[in-house]
């Protein structure tokens, strides 16, 4: 999410509003301190893996920056005064352990922050980090003729609301006729589980396949994230994006509801992926690379458009391609019988 940031003196790059993390050059030898804040309310039902979430998407702020340090992070948690006494000591030491275990995979710790109750639960966090300035990419660099990649799939909003819809009968029988409650299950957990996988590995490997921007896809879609990063772009550019790589089975949901626009790009997302711009000859390099065992299990890049002479906008076009990204666990025939487009393969 958009942070505010402001430099001392205006001899050194300072990012500021608008973008992902504020960088903030430091009076000595050369430093740059880099922060980041975000919350949000809970969107899934297991709050051991909201905590996760949460987390994640702090930390993806610093990575979008190719940032894969962390040196502190604070937890902000407000927990509901509608919720009993029982509730609440089942429920804030799992939120509470997520998050910190999160923190831990990312290579940091949570030292503080602060609790309150309120009307509604709510988590997030701030990470800080100090760097030099070869540990991040300013996300101003696109040229023409780079290719921009992807390294989550869409939908995640759409699939946490089909989840929600399995309860409300009025909602349900409007996507009934295009999914089934198993779908939607696998979709939710999928959704899930993207969510809560952090972007630390995408970010590593911006700078070995050279990027020239990122940024990380969340409340605004990928179209608001796209237009924002354009914005910031030194050269005249501008980005044009013909994929949409979606979970299965959720651009038909979004079409169904009538809600999300999640084909127009302005579907919100929570904890996506880095939109990253890459040298056309290194694009196909880093999807295959992320894709490695050696990084783990789960992380995915897809090209999705390129960086055109422009000014400074950032566009889907009009019919765009769907890739059905299949999840874990589900068969092809199960979910997508009749579409050549159904994939688990990233870099389409």
């Amino acid at each position: 999410m958009p942070e505010t940031g402001a430099g001392p003196s205006p001899t050194f790059p300072a990012l500021g509003i608008g973008m992902d993390s504020c960088v903030i050059p430091l009076r000595h030898g050369g430093l740059s301190l880099v922060q980041t804040t975000d919350f949000f309310y809970p969107l899934v039902e297991d709050p051991y893996m909201m905590g996760r979430i949460a987390c994640a998407n702090v930390l993806s702020d610093l990575y979008a920056m190719g940032i894969t340090e962390c040196d502190n992070m604070l937890m902000l948690l407000s927990v509901s005064q509608s919720m009993s006494e029982e509730e609440r000591e089942k429920v804030t030491p799992l939120m509470v352990k997520g998050f910190r275990d999160a923190a831990e995979e990312g290579g940091t710790a949570v030292t503080g922050g602060q609790t309150v109750v309120n009307p509604w639960i709510i988590i997030g966090g701030v990470a800080t980090v100090v760097c030099q300035p070869n540990e991040f990419i300013m996300p101003d660099s696109a040229v023409v003729g780079d290719v921009l990649v992807l390294t989550k799939p869409l939908g995640t909003q759409v699939a946490v609301n089909a989840h929600q819809w399995l309860d409300n009968p009025e909602r349900w029988n409007k996507v009934k006729m295009v999914i089934s409650r198993e779908e939607v299950e696998l979709a939710y957990q999928e959704a899930m589980f993207n969510m809560a996988t952090l972007n630390r590995t995408a970010a590593g490997l911006m700078h070995t396949f050279n990027a020239h921007a990122a940024t990380d896809i969340t409340g605004f879609g990928i179209l608001g994230h796209s237009q924002n990063l354009a914005k910031q772009q030194r050269n005249e550019v501008s980005f044009v994006i013909h994929n949409l790589p979606i979970i299965a089975k959720m651009a038909a949901v979004s079409k169904a509801s009538g809600r999300f626009g999640l084909l127009q790009g302005t579907s919100a997302e929570t904890s996506g992926g880095l939109l990253i711009c890459l040298p056309r000859e290194q694009a196909a390099r880093f999807c295959s690379e992320i894709k490695s065992s050696k990084y783990g299990e789960g992380h995915q890049a897809w090209i999705v458009g390129i960086v055109e002479k422009g000014n400074r906008t950032a566009r889907i076009i009009d019919k765009p391609r769907v890739i059905e990204v299949l999840p874990r666990g589900a068969t092809a025939a199960a979910l997508a019988p009749d579409n050549s487009n159904a994939s688990s393969e990233p870099c389409s």
